[in-house]
């Protein structure tokens, strides 16, 4: 059979990038591939901007057709089953219909979901586009509130947000989230130094992930932003404008946030693939599932580990970028029945937005870090952006 039909599950950023690399294989494999990708979204979501809906009203939701090359099919549904014994994934539309699709490579994608705290706890979460805009509605009300309100301190209780749990989308929210309300509140007349945003953070510093002075140079830029940084600091529960923390104390609020991280898609459980304790897709050095090929998995929802160092790579979507290009190159030699390149682990690198072009951007290499902050940071992370979403 001359055509390889190639079914990728899952649209997220790393998915698009698999996509776009598998769809430009044919030319080296000289065989027409058929590439299809699954996604329950009508339309491709930047996750890495989940912040922008709650602070503003940029979309963040694209239609596929302006991502996907023309010959790369899009299909709206749920995936339900990927064959057992039969290579047939199994989904269900929009309308509840169920069907199937035959495939002889399947890529799995679903990416990480945004951990939820539980219903009782209070607040917002910050998972999804709705739950963006909810947040966004609740803080523009309070300041239209604390304009007309007359008592000090309840002004000051509507004017304050507390953004519980300080990685890099909590970061990032609370910078962004610090310059959107003294904007407004400025709008209705107040004054925006009366705006308080708290970054709840349950470490000793900011960005365990790089070096001490790394994370303190990002709370020196948040403090400068209007963002107050509580380290050791959990949230328990958000009611009636009161957060209550584990030390016993309260700090009063107009809303509280919640931005707990990341986990593997839950999906995952269903789809009768090995898993590891913490859910992540259990593969080999080249992606492979169960170590045969014609089945991988890359992205947050796959636990990759480099073969010679031992790393595991952490969920950003940077690392589900390369390892996309990478996967083009093994399902060709896979295809081909020759040795296929193994994972190799990218240098260390992290770059945070703050808001009004001004970033901060960490990498060690030859065991120098190299600190970058401003707009040249900024530029970077926005290109990043981009990139994650065929933009660039």
């Amino acid at each position: 059979m001359n055509e390889l039909r190639c079914v990728i599950v899952g649209g997220g950023h790393v998915g698009l990038h698999a996509a776009k690399e598998l769809g430009k294989s044919a030319k080296e494999l000289g065989r027409t591939i058929q590439v299809t990708l699954i996604d329950k979204e009508p339309n491709h979501i930047r996750k890495v901007l989940l912040f922008r809906p709650a602070v503003g009203e940029e979309r963040i939701d694209l239609p596929w057709s302006s991502l996907l090359p023309k010959h790369i099919q899009f299909v709206h549904g749920t995936v339900t089953a990927i064959g057992n014994g039969e290579k047939q994934v199994q989904y269900v539309d929009s309308s509840g219909n169920e069907h199937h699709l035959d495939y002889d490579i399947l890529v799995l994608t679903v990416g990480s979901v945004v951990k939820r705290p539980n219903h009782d706890l209070g607040g917002l979460a910050l998972t999804d586009l709705n739950s963006g805009i909810a947040i966004r509605e609740k803080w523009q009300t309070n300041i239209r509130k604390a304009a007309v309100e007359s008592d000090p301190q309840e002004r000051i209780r509507l004017l304050t947000v507390a953004v519980a749990g300080a990685g890099i989308s909590g970061i990032e929210t609370s910078a962004e989230l610090a310059l959107a309300m003294r904007s407004e509140a400025a709008k209705y007349g107040l004054d925006p130094n009366q705006v308080k945003i708290y970054l709840l953070n349950a470490h000793h510093r900011l960005f365990m992930e790089g070096p001490d002075k790394a994370g303190q140079k990002l709370q020196s830029l948040l403090t400068d932003y209007g963002v107050t940084v509580l380290h050791k600091h959990f949230a328990l529960r958000e009611k009636d404008g009161e957060l209550s923390l584990q030390d016993g104390r309260s700090l009063p609020v107009g809303l509280c946030i919640w931005t707990l991280g990341l986990a593997p898609n839950p999906i995952l459980r269903s789809l009768g693939v090995p898993l590891t304790a913490g859910g992540r897709v259990q593969v080999d050095e080249c992606y492979r599932i169960g170590g045969k090929t014609g089945l991988y998995s890359i992205g947050d929802c796959a636990r990759i580990v480099d073969p010679v160092t031992g790393h595991e790579d952490p969920m950003t979507c940077k690392e589900g970028i390369v390892q996309a290009k990478r996967l083009g190159k093994i399902v060709i030699a896979d295809v081909e029945g020759r040795p296929a390149p193994v994972h190799k682990e990218l240098m260390s690198y992290y770059c945070i937005g703050l808001g009004a072009e001004r970033g901060l951007l960490w990498t060690r290499k030859w065991g120098v870090d190299f600190l970058l902050t401003g707009k040249l940071a900024w530029r970077i992370k926005n290109y990043g952006w981009d990139l994650a979403s065929l933009l660039r």
